[in-house]
């Protein structure tokens, strides 16, 4: 497996617990299990793409810039999920935060995927993509050992 591979994975996780968290109700059990997977997965995955993959692509004159656009949208996904989670689930404010959240991060997957992909594929190699999928796998471990 390589890291697009790798990361789409991911982004079909996250997408499927935000649709399974968007069907929820209020306060319930159902919400509260769905968040605490969501929650620590989505930064776990920011986290370890960008100290991977994102690192690899700072390294390279044509795609900084778009990694320094991505890394942000990673901030503003980590402010949200923060707000979010300090937020009480029965509130309608919650349910609003996190249709932003899911908005915000379905676009940024898409993007990854489509135009993110595509430039980085003229600078990473097949053997560096598969080296990247390793390192990824290791820092996202890493990361949910420390949520």
């Amino acid at each position: 497996m390589d890291i697009y591979e790798r990361i789409i994975e991911d982004h079909q996780k996250q997408r499927d617990l935000a649709a399974r968290i968007l069907e929820t109700q209020g306060n319930s059990e159902e919400r509260q299990q769905l968040w605490e997977e969501f929650q620590p997965e989505a930064v776990a995955h920011a986290n370890a793409e960008e100290q991977t993959f994102y690192a690899a692509l700072f390294q390279h004159q044509d795609t900084q810039e778009q990694a320094r656009h991505s890394v942000s949208e990673h901030k503003e996904a980590d402010d949200l999920i923060e707000e979010i989670g300090e937020m009480s689930m029965e509130s309608s404010g919650w349910l609003q935060k996190f249709k932003k959240l899911k908005e915000d991060l379905d676009h940024h997957m898409e993007e990854e995927e489509k135009e993110v992909f595509s430039m980085s594929r003229k600078i990473i190699d097949e053997a560096q993509a598969k080296q990247l999928a390793q390192a990824f796998n290791e820092r996202k471990e890493a990361e949910l050992k420390d949520a």
